[in-house]
């Protein structure tokens, strides 16, 4: 049977995991209920073992809404070596099942002072269609070091300087926070974070967001209608720097389409907006408040040069980090942007911004060593007029530089890295205005790095399972 299960090829299935070998020595079934003392779930549909969903325990009842599962403690097995344990807890699967890491470890040295843990809870259901989703955190920096530096003074504006303040047990845990379900037919997300219980700290401490959001049919094309609220969102704004959204609520229509001709790939995005914003002022500590009704569009393109593409998409065992064949060569990236933003206190502020620049891809990522080079340049200049009234929003980087530059050092071992770069001709200098560093252990099945952004001083651990068919 396994041999039979088993494929020579395989097609890698973008954005969704809904392929699975399920396997066990045992099954009782009892009408709509299946029952095992263990049961093994793999994505990995050429060899069964770079990736395995080991459950314990397994109750499954089949509901016309989908699977409903209960389990005890299970184990996402990676090469038959590392068992990381999670909870399925008591919930309703349907067509996929998706995998998150319920163990996370990351570092954030604005918000939480350095390095914290966090333990996704199972999902509770509320009501009908929504879900309750809970991970509470432990911020073992700030423990360690008995103050925080991440808040103000007691009775400054959200918007004065941060200062060093004695942190007590309540200031030790946070919590994340999201409701997701569905009303007729929108879509709702209430995303919560709180970085801190101590009561005078809590306002500080506490971000929110709202969207109501659907897909609807306009001009004889598919728009997504969305419509969201803003309690202090967090926003990296370039060479600024770390600004903040106070308070806020509106509306965006939105268009994404994507589209391959002659070779060329196409992707473009328009929206417009109007929002009620009240935010750090651009030039000031100050809270201001204003309209604002905004348009923009972008077109990128990747035009192949002299690009060897696979005549294959699919692959077997042989390809054991990556998930279809490289296609090797060199690319033209090209970047167009238009933006016009008008706000009731009467500012104004747009661009056009123009980009283009080489992308150099090498190997196959089949050997041992160096077997994978991308790297990509996209200088980009916008034509600016105009300026906001806050500092959140502000187009202040006129001219920049993307650099992409991905390397294989060992087997599955990978070194990714990503940044732009103002440029000031004037000046004659360059600055990191953005910037990601990681280290991941790529599979075709899955891929598990570490990551820290320097601009914003935070990492953590990412990962990711891949779909077949």
């Amino acid at each position: 049977i396994i041999n039979e299960i088993i494929k020579n090829k395989v097609s890698h299935t973008p954005n969704i995991v809904d392929n699975w070998i399920f396997l066990s020595e045992k099954i009782q079934i009892d009408g709509n209920k299946w029952t095992s003392l263990k049961a093994t779930f793999t994505n990995d549909l050429l060899e069964l073992k770079q990736a395995k969903i080991e459950v314990n325990s397994l109750e499954a009842i089949a509901k016309k809404e989908g699977l409903r599962f209960k389990s005890n403690v299970n184990f996402l097995i990676l090469d038959e070596k590392i068992y990381i344990p999670f909870w399925f807890g008591n919930r309703t699967l349907n067509k996929e099942i998706n995998y998150g890491s319920r163990l996370n470890v990351g570092f954030d040295n604005f918000e939480k002072d350095g390095l914290y843990f966090g333990s996704e809870l199972n999902s509770i259901k509320l009501f009908d269609d929504f879900i309750l989703d809970l991970e509470p955190q432990f911020l073992i920096q700030r423990s360690f070091k008995g103050y925080t530096k991440s808040y103000v003074k007691k009775g400054d504006s959200i918007t004065g300087d941060k200062v060093k303040r004695d942190a007590t047990l309540r200031d030790y845990f946070a919590l994340n926070s999201q409701i997701r379900g569905k009303i007729n037919k929108w879509g709702l997300e209430i995303d919560q974070q709180i970085s801190s219980f101590d009561p005078e700290k809590f306002s500080d401490a506490t971000r929110l967001k709202t969207n109501l959001s659907k897909d609807i049919n306009f001009l004889n094309s598919k728009w997504k209608k969305s419509f969201y609220g803003i309690y202090r969102d967090r926003v990296w704004n370039g060479s600024i720097g770390e600004s903040e959204i106070y308070a806020g609520y509106g509306s965006k229509l939105e268009k994404q389409n994507s589209w391959v001709v002659n070779g060329i790939n196409n992707t473009e995005v328009f929206y417009i907006g109007l929002a009620n914003y009240k935010g750090e002022a651009l030039n000031s500590k100050n809270l201001v408040k204003t309209k604002k009704a905004n348009f923009f569009y972008s077109l990128d393109q990747k035009i192949p040069i002299t690009v060897e593409e696979s005549s294959n998409i699919s692959v077997d065992s042989s390809y054991k980090y990556i998930y279809r064949p490289i296609n090797k060569g060199i690319s033209l990236n090209t970047k167009l942007e238009l933006l016009y933003s008008y706000y009731d206190s009467g500012n104004n502020q747009q661009y056009l911004g123009i980009g283009a620049g080489p992308e150099f891809v090498y190997g196959d990522f089949k050997k041992p060593f160096f077997d994978y080079t991308k790297i990509s340049l996209l200088p980009f200049y916008k034509l600016k007029s105009g300026d906001s009234l806050f500092k959140f929003d502000q187009i202040s980087d006129k001219f920049t530089l993307d650099i992409n530059f991905d390397q294989q050092l060992f087997g599955p071992i990978i070194l990714k890295n990503s940044a732009t770069l103002k440029v000031s001709r004037a000046k004659n200098y360059a600055d990191f205005i953005n910037s990601k560093i990681s280290v991941n252990w790529k599979r075709r099945s899955y891929e598990l790095g570490v990551f820290y952004q320097p601009h914003n001083e935070a990492g953590g651990i990412s990962f990711s399972l891949f779909g077949f068919e």
